[in-house]
C-alpha cells in the first residue's frame, strides 16, 4: 500500500502576541480523506510529537464548511490520534513514499529550523518521492537543501500563502518572515492566483498551494502524482 506521512506542526503560539495558533483544520483534513479515501495509507505526525494544535480561528464555522472539515471534527479515530501523535523524529522516512506539509501560522515557526525534516526532504528530492505543502505549509520547504546543498525550492515552481494575504490577515509585522519573500529569495519561481481562491503547483514531484482554499488541489494533485 502507498504510504503518505503528514507532518504538522508542534507550535501554538502567535510570536508575542498572546493569542494561540497551530495546524489549520481544513489543510489537513482535505488531503488526509483525499488521499485515504482513494486507497492511500495516511499517517499524521508533528515536530515534536503529541497533540496537535489546531488554530482556533480555523475551527470557526465559517472556517470548517467543506465537507471534509466536518468529517475530519466528527471522525473520532482520527481526533484521537490527533491527540497522541509520534514525533517525526520516531519515524523512519523509508518507511513511506511521501510527506505532505499542512499549514497553520505555527509551521512558520518550528518547520523551517527542524534539521530533522530538512533531512527528511532532502532524502525524499534525492529519491525523487514526493514532497507536498500547503498555505504556510512550504515553510517547511525553505530549510531544506538538495543534495548539491542548493535551496530544496531553488529553480522550481512553488506557491504558497502570499504576502498580500499575510497583510490581509493583519501578521506580516508577527510572522517570523514573509513565506512568498522567502521563497522567492531561495530562487524559488513564485505565482499566485488572486487571494484566498484555489491555486497550486506542481513541479515533477514538488506539490505547492496557495491558501486553505487550494487543500483539495494539493490532495488531488498528489493523487496525480502517485499514479504515474
Amino acid at each position: 500500500m502507498v504510504k503518505i506521512l503528514i507532518v504538522t506542526t508542534s507550535h501554538s503560539q502567535m510570536g508575542d502576541t498572546g493569542h494561540t495558533t497551530g495546524s489549520w483544520v481544513e489543510e489537513v483534513a482535505a488531503p488526509y480523506y483525499i488521499l485515504s479515501d482513494a486507497g492511500v495509507e495516511v499517517t499524521i505526525a508533528s515536530i515534536a510529537g503529541g497533540p496537535v494544535p489546531f488554530d482556533p480561528n480555523s475551527l470557526k464555522p465559517e472556517a470548517v464548511k467543506s465537507e471534509y472539515a466536518q468529517r475530519f471534527l466528527h471522525d473520532n479515530m482520527v481526533q484521537d490520534a490527533l491527540q497522541i501523535t509520534p514525533s517525526l523524529e520516531s519515524m523512519d522516512p523509508d518507511n513511506f513514499d511521501g510527506i505532505f506539509l499542512p499549514g497553520g501560522h505555527g509551521v512558520v515557526w518550528d518547520l523551517p529550523t527542524s534539521t530533522m525534516l530538512g533531512a527528511w526532504l532532502k532524502q525524499y528530492d534525492a529519491e525523487g518521492k514526493i514532497i507536498a505543502a500547503v498555505c504556510h505549509g512550504p515553510a517547511g520547504l525553505t530549510g531544506a537543501t538538495r543534495a548539491d546543498g542548493k535551496p530544496l525550492v531553488a529553480g522550481r515552481k512553488v506557491t504558497g500563502f502570499t504576502d498580500h494575504e499575510e497583510e490581509a490577515v493583519g501578521l506580516t509585522k508577527v510572522v517570523p518572515f514573509l513565506l512568498e519573500t522567502k521563497l522567492r529569495a531561495l530562487g524559488g519561481a513564485f505565482s499566485s492566483g488572486p487571494d484566498w481562491q484555489p491555486y497550486a503547483v506542481r513541479d515533477g514531484q514538488l506539490i505547492t498551494g496557495q491558501n486553505p482554499a487550494s487543500s483539495e488541489l494539493v490532495g488531488e494533485y498528489i493523487l496525480v502524482a502517485l499514479d504515474e
